[in-house]
């Protein structure tokens, strides 16, 4: 054992700037390690989990260390290219790294600080028994209790003395010296335990067995029931297992619970629990199929500009050459990312089954990154036809003990020792970018145009797209950019040469791409032919469709059942009581709602300004169309897909299951239903109001409108037939509607790209957005104009505002937003060091110590 006196830098799960170095007990020096978790002490009572990233022998010269509490790992849960993607996260994004930590962990393996009261031993209870006034009837209740459970918690004191409130009784308590206060980390991963049954030795016995027949067959019945139960599902007589679940016995036999417990005393059973994993395992059914002619040329490209060996342009794959190839300022003479542009149903997928199937090959680990919870499910049970267990998928709708183990298994050991499940494909939305991989070769960002890889809130506000080019960087593996519609950002890097790149331009099997037709709301409005939101053209399409026996998709982008409640007299709208945002009406609740903060009320009888009862349903959201679309088609099997209906764990999985099944002839969704989902019999997809995408005040709502309505398109005709897409709209003349009719991306990308640099936004420029906090709008107001006049004095013009955002309180805390547009080609480190200066100067302001101060870099 070394006797050295060691010292630990942890990172915190506080937003604290700076690592805390603690002191190591020597009888844990060779135990502790980098990586592992360590309860430590921080403040005056609190205890923290927190992970190890330094071991030294240097003790901090600010502060005296504290012992660090207990080491909870017996290995490292958390690697070295883990710690440098969090670093450069916190660096790049302007953070704590304590943040990062936060969003990587999954819950379990975070540890929560839950209070705890004992008894003081110190205390002398009898010196005391006699003065009535020195304890109320209530602290004598608590020391009752305490005295036969030892420990409470302050949610069992509250329910002991029928009270919501207890601090005020503890705190005089602990005045009194009666009781002391415990800090207890309470870890929260458990692992799943499974009861399991074999034969003893005496019953596995062939004569023994013949013995035990007899007596069981006279006597107990059920018993008998029980062990013939057992070898039928433990194969016993073919060698293959012999073990079983118990409860496999017991959905086999009726009551069996008793009669295997007798068989235990009776040495023919012995039952013992063993730890299982809770993710379902699967076996690999199909050979992954041939690529057609197309696929297999841009497979080469992919390879090719992979390894560095291409350096000739192809007409439409771009190859980009040897020189070209830079990634993070160092040349390797080959490209790392490479972007592929492919139409909707242009079989992307099957290109990277094919990457995904040589890169297992080699040994390697992919990650495998999908947008939106509900295309992972489609997706997962493509790919676990083709590789079977090695799949393993991890998002937020998993609990925290799936999580974990997925984590494990990634790790490459479980908390019992024993092998874990080897998943060296992970499926997952953006927080499978923290799991702890070690041999990664491939990253497939799917979808990469997506917003849904940003995080907006909390603190890291990272986008995993980028923060998987980097992750494939550290590991030195390949990434791969795939989109129907690439952002235009990532398009330009490609021709630029910074990505390679290479295109799908034809849809798999000769598939034609949809017929899309512009319903001009404006003149069936006028022309008085509107039904309700509906346009006779697209009316008309969808009954067409049903009675084909095929399926509908409708597009709406905004859930609930009507935006908002007007009063037609005074057109007073209900506004949040929290936010300055008006209420959404959802009729299944029949409550007026705030999509921001939660808050609810019942429907008003009459306005509240001007009292009259006139009071109308303006707009419409996907509740409303439901339901209307159940009134024009009566017979019409009609379901919902949005937030307000995927809240459960495996809601996306059933709708898309029955949508699939035929068991739904009508979807409506918002944008979860326009991201490469694939169905064989959806022959017409509605778009039901184009211009409130188009009309989104932001340099990007011409390029998401593009992106929304040209992926939500695809959707139809998607096997064998052409498929039909209809677009309600006022202005039937945008260029971007006349677009997506042409299927012109490389137009929208052009016009997008000379606004972008006459304005100065991206890809020219580089953005971070400042957004002050706080409850007084006048210290907003002052502190915001602060900031502002201090940003200008170094990047003069390059700072716009502060501005008011739409919503300006969300709540009851009021935002004003500073923009910072930084050229492309200026030193963004340098760029951040004097923001973050800047930022401590502010934050150390006696005037401004309340304020709250957003960093997002990047902001989408």
């Amino acid at each position: 054992m070394s006797r050295t006196t060691l010292f630990v830098d942890v990172i915190l799960p506080l937003a604290v700037p700076n690592l805390y170095t603690y002191r190591v007990p020597f009888d844990w020096n060779d135990s502790i390690a980098v990586g592992k978790r360590v309860v430590v002490q921080f403040g005056r009572a609190k205890l923290y989990s927190a992970v190890v990233r330094r071991v030294h022998e240097i003790p901090p010269k600010q502060y005296a260390a504290k012992y660090i509490d207990t080491i909870l790992d017996e290995h490292p849960i958390v690697n070295e290219k883990q710690f440098e993607l969090w670093e450069w996260m916190s660096q790049y994004y302007m953070c704590n790294i304590g943040d990062v930590m936060v969003a990587a962990l999954p819950g379990g393996l975070k540890l929560a600080s839950e209070t705890k009261v004992v008894l003081n031993p110190n205390f002398d209870f009898q010196s005391v028994a006699n003065e009535e006034q020195f304890l109320s009837d209530k602290e004598i209740l608590v020391i009752d209790a305490l005295e036969i459970r030892n420990v409470l918690s302050l949610q069992d004191i509250s329910e002991i003395i029928e009270q919501k409130t207890v601090y005020p009784l503890i705190k005089t308590l602990i005045e009194k010296g009666v009781v002391l206060i415990l800090e207890e980390l309470k870890e929260k991963f458990k692992p799943k335990v499974e009861s399991y049954v074999r034969f003893t030795e005496h019953a596995n016995n062939e004569e023994n067995l013949k013995t035990i027949f007899d007596t069981l067959e006279r006597k107990a019945p059920k018993q008998l029931d029980s062990v013939m139960a057992f070898i039928s599902l433990s194969k016993r007589y073919s060698k293959e297992i012999l073990e079983v679940k118990k409860s496999d016995i017991l959905k086999m036999v009726e009551g069996a619970e008793a009669a295997i417990k007798s068989l235990a005393k009776k040495n023919v059973f012995e039952i013992y629990e063993r730890e299982v994993g809770r993710l379902a395992r699967y076996d690999s059914e199909n050979k992954i199929s041939a690529l057609n002619e197309e696929q297999q040329s841009v497979l080469e490209s992919i390879n090719l500009q992979f390894s560095g060996k291409a350096n000739v342009d192809g007409e439409s794959n771009k190859i980009v050459s040897k020189e070209n190839s830079l990634s993070f300022g160092e040349s390797r003479g080959e490209v790392d990312v490479v972007l592929l542009h492919g139409v909707t149903s242009s079989g992307k997928t099957e290109i990277y089954v094919k990457l995904i199937e040589e890169t297992i090959a080699k040994g390697k680990q992919v990650l495998y990154l999908l947008p939106e919870i509900a295309l992972t499910t489609q997706i997962i049970n493509r790919l676990r036809k083709y590789f079977g267990d090695v799949v393993g998928v991890y998002h937020s709708k998993f609990n925290e003990n799936e999580r974990v183990e997925i984590w494990n298994s990634v790790l490459g050991s479980s908390n019992n020792q024993q092998p874990a499940t080897n998943n060296k494909l992970i499926i997952g939305a953006r927080s499978a970018l923290f799991l702890p991989f070690s041999n990664l070769g491939l990253v497939i960002v799917d979808e990469e145009h997506d917003t849904s890889y940003k995080q907006y809130d909390p603190s890291p506000r990272y986008n995993a797209r980028d923060g998987a080019i980097y992750l494939a960087h550290i590991h030195k593996a390949k990434t791969l950019l795939g989109s129907a519609t690439p952002s235009v950002e990532s398009y330009f890097n490609a021709q630029d040469g910074k990505y390679g790149f290479a295109e799908l331009s034809k849809r798999f099997g000769g598939v034609q791409m949809p017929e899309i037709l512009i319903a001009d709301v404006k003149e069936a409005t006028r022309k008085k032919m509107m039904k309700s939101h509906f346009a006779p053209l697209l009316l008309d399409t969808v009954t067409l469709a049903l009675d084909k026996k095929e399926q509908v998709i409708l597009f709406q982008n905004r859930r609930g059942f009507a935006p908002q409640l007007e009063c037609n007299m005074c057109a007073w709208v209900p506004q949040c009581a929290n936010c300055d945002v008006s209420l959404t009406y959802h009729k299944v609740s029949n409550q007026l709602r705030c999509h921001y903060c939660g808050y609810s009320i019942k429907p008003p009888t009459k306005c509240a300004a001007c009292g009259d009862t006139d009071l109308k349903m303006k707009g419409f959201g996907t509740e409303k169309i439901e339901e209307e679309l159940s009134i024009f088609y009566p017979k019409a099997r009609i379901a919902r897909m949005d937030l307000d209906t995927t809240r459960s764990k495996f809601a996306h999985q059933h709708i898309i299951q029955d949508f699939e099944e035929g068991n739904i002839d009508i979807l409506v969704g918002t944008q979860m239903v326009t991201k490469g989902l694939d169905f064989d019999n959806v022959s017409m997809v509605g778009i039901l109001n184009a211009d409130s995408m188009l009309n989104f005040p932001d340099f990007r709502s011409f390029e998401r409108s593009y992106q929304l309505m040209a992926q939500v398109s695809g959707r139809a005709g998607r096997k064998n037939k052409r498929g039909k897409v209809i677009i309600q709209s006022q202005n039937p003349e945008h260029s971007i509607i006349q677009e997506v009719i042409a299927n012109d991306y490389l137009s929208m990308y052009t016009n997008q790209l000379l606004d972008r640099k006459n304005f100065n936004y991206p890809p020219y420029y580089r953005l971070i957005e400042i957004t002050v906090i706080h409850k007084d709008v006048d210290m907003v107001n002052a502190s915001a104009k602060f900031l502002a006049d201090a940003l200008k004095k170094h990047f003069s013009k390059r700072v716009l505002g502060p501005e008011f955002p739409l919503v300006s309180r969300i709540r009851n805390l009021f935002h004003k937003n500073i923009l910072l547009k930084i050229e492309r080609d200026a030193s963004v480190g340098q760029v951040k060091k004097v923001l973050s200066e800047l930022l401590i100067k502010f934050k150390s302001s006696s005037d401004y110590k309340s304020v709250r101060v957003n960093i997002d870099v990047d902001p989408m």
